[in-house]
Protein backbone atom coordinates (compact mmCIF):
# COMPACT_ATOMS: atom_id res chain seq x y z
CA UNK A 1 0.00 0.00 0.00
CA UNK A 2 0.87 3.66 -1.01
CA UNK A 3 -0.38 6.03 1.36
CA UNK A 4 0.36 9.69 1.64
CA UNK A 5 -0.75 12.88 3.41
CA UNK A 6 -2.21 14.88 1.14
CA UNK A 7 -3.82 17.30 3.11
CA UNK A 8 -5.23 18.21 6.52
CA UNK A 9 -7.63 20.61 7.79
CA UNK A 10 -7.49 23.45 10.35
CA UNK A 11 -10.65 25.81 10.84
CA UNK A 12 -10.80 29.47 10.35
CA UNK A 13 -12.87 32.34 11.91
CA UNK A 14 -10.79 35.46 10.33
CA UNK A 15 -9.49 34.02 7.14
CA UNK A 16 -7.78 37.24 6.54
CA UNK A 17 -5.65 36.86 9.47
CA UNK A 18 -5.12 33.29 9.29
CA UNK A 19 -3.83 34.16 5.80
CA UNK A 20 -1.62 36.19 7.22
CA UNK A 21 -0.31 34.19 9.76
CA UNK A 22 0.51 31.06 7.29
CA UNK A 23 2.02 32.94 4.51
CA UNK A 24 3.58 36.07 6.15
CA UNK A 25 4.53 33.85 9.70
CA UNK A 26 5.09 30.74 9.06
CA UNK A 27 6.30 31.01 5.43
CA UNK A 28 3.72 29.22 3.23
CA UNK A 29 2.68 29.05 -0.13
CA UNK A 30 -0.63 30.11 -1.00
CA UNK A 31 -1.87 27.28 -3.13
CA UNK A 32 -5.85 28.11 -3.53
CA UNK A 33 -8.11 30.56 -2.33
CA UNK A 34 -11.89 29.93 -2.93
CA UNK A 35 -14.83 31.69 -2.15
CA UNK A 36 -15.83 35.17 -0.54
CA UNK A 37 -16.03 37.12 2.74
CA UNK A 38 -16.18 34.52 5.85
CA UNK A 39 -16.83 31.61 3.54
CA UNK A 40 -13.23 31.12 2.53
CA UNK A 41 -11.04 27.95 1.60
CA UNK A 42 -7.68 28.45 1.85
CA UNK A 43 -5.00 26.10 1.10
CA UNK A 44 -1.43 26.87 2.28
CA UNK A 45 2.00 24.42 2.40
CA UNK A 46 5.35 24.59 3.12
CA UNK A 47 7.48 25.67 0.08
CA UNK A 48 8.89 22.34 -2.28
CA UNK A 49 6.26 20.09 -0.55
CA UNK A 50 3.72 20.59 -2.74
CA UNK A 51 2.01 17.45 -1.81
CA UNK A 52 1.43 18.48 1.53
CA UNK A 53 -1.34 21.07 2.26
CA UNK A 54 -3.16 22.64 5.11
CA UNK A 55 -7.05 23.73 4.37
CA UNK A 56 -7.90 26.62 6.41
CA UNK A 57 -11.73 25.97 6.37
CA UNK A 58 -14.82 27.61 7.90
CA UNK A 59 -15.98 25.62 10.85
CA UNK A 60 -19.35 23.89 10.98
CA UNK A 61 -19.99 24.17 7.08
CA UNK A 62 -21.79 21.12 6.90
CA UNK A 63 -25.36 20.94 6.39
CA UNK A 64 -25.52 18.03 8.83
CA UNK A 65 -24.13 20.22 11.64
CA UNK A 66 -26.91 20.84 14.38
CA UNK A 67 -27.09 24.53 15.81
CA UNK A 68 -25.76 23.32 19.36
CA UNK A 69 -22.77 21.39 17.47
CA UNK A 70 -21.70 24.48 15.85
CA UNK A 71 -22.06 26.30 18.79
CA UNK A 72 -19.53 23.83 20.49
CA UNK A 73 -17.28 23.65 17.87
CA UNK A 74 -17.28 27.58 18.40
CA UNK A 75 -17.06 27.04 22.11
CA UNK A 76 -13.94 24.78 21.14
CA UNK A 77 -12.09 27.30 18.94
CA UNK A 78 -12.36 29.97 21.33
CA UNK A 79 -10.36 28.03 24.02
CA UNK A 80 -7.80 26.70 21.60
CA UNK A 81 -8.97 22.84 22.08
CA UNK A 82 -10.89 22.28 18.69
CA UNK A 83 -8.03 21.81 15.68
CA UNK A 84 -3.79 21.66 16.11
CA UNK A 85 -0.99 20.15 14.01
CA UNK A 86 2.27 19.23 14.58
CA UNK A 87 5.27 21.31 12.12
CA UNK A 88 8.87 20.17 12.52
CA UNK A 89 12.02 22.51 11.66
CA UNK A 90 15.99 22.27 11.50
CA UNK A 91 16.37 25.25 14.07
CA UNK A 92 13.64 25.71 16.69
CA UNK A 93 15.11 28.85 18.41
CA UNK A 94 15.49 30.67 15.13
CA UNK A 95 11.68 29.70 13.94
CA UNK A 96 10.12 30.40 17.57
CA UNK A 97 12.11 33.94 17.63
CA UNK A 98 10.46 34.95 13.70
CA UNK A 99 6.91 33.25 14.79
CA UNK A 100 7.04 35.26 18.16
CA UNK A 101 8.16 38.32 16.31
CA UNK A 102 4.96 37.56 13.94
CA UNK A 103 2.79 38.61 17.26
CA UNK A 104 1.68 35.06 17.51
CA UNK A 105 0.33 33.88 21.31
CA UNK A 106 3.05 32.10 22.51
CA UNK A 107 1.99 28.87 24.29
CA UNK A 108 4.92 27.17 25.33
CA UNK A 109 8.49 28.77 24.33
CA UNK A 110 11.38 25.81 23.33
CA UNK A 111 11.21 23.22 25.94
CA UNK A 112 12.90 19.59 25.93
CA UNK A 113 10.03 17.57 26.56
CA UNK A 114 10.76 14.05 28.81
CA UNK A 115 9.94 11.86 26.10
CA UNK A 116 12.31 13.27 23.91
CA UNK A 117 11.43 15.93 21.49
CA UNK A 118 12.85 19.64 21.93
CA UNK A 119 9.57 21.76 20.78
CA UNK A 120 6.80 25.12 21.27
CA UNK A 121 3.58 26.01 20.64
CA UNK A 122 1.93 29.23 19.34
CA UNK A 123 -2.00 29.80 18.70
CA UNK A 124 -3.04 30.73 15.47
CA UNK A 125 -5.51 33.95 14.75
CA UNK A 126 -8.51 31.02 14.78
CA UNK A 127 -6.89 29.46 18.37
CA UNK A 128 -5.96 26.43 16.38
CA UNK A 129 -2.28 25.07 18.86
CA UNK A 130 0.15 25.27 16.58
CA UNK A 131 3.29 22.90 17.86
CA UNK A 132 6.85 22.96 16.26
CA UNK A 133 8.86 20.34 17.05
CA UNK A 134 13.05 20.08 16.45
CA UNK A 135 13.49 17.75 13.55
CA UNK A 136 17.07 15.85 15.16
Amino acid sequence: MDITIHTTFLPHDDPDASLAFYRDVLGFEVRADVGQGKMRWITVGPPGQPGTSILLAPPATDPGITDDERRTIAEMMAKGTYGWILLATPNLDDTFEKVQAGDAEVVQEPTDQPWGARDCAFRDPAGNLIRIQEQR
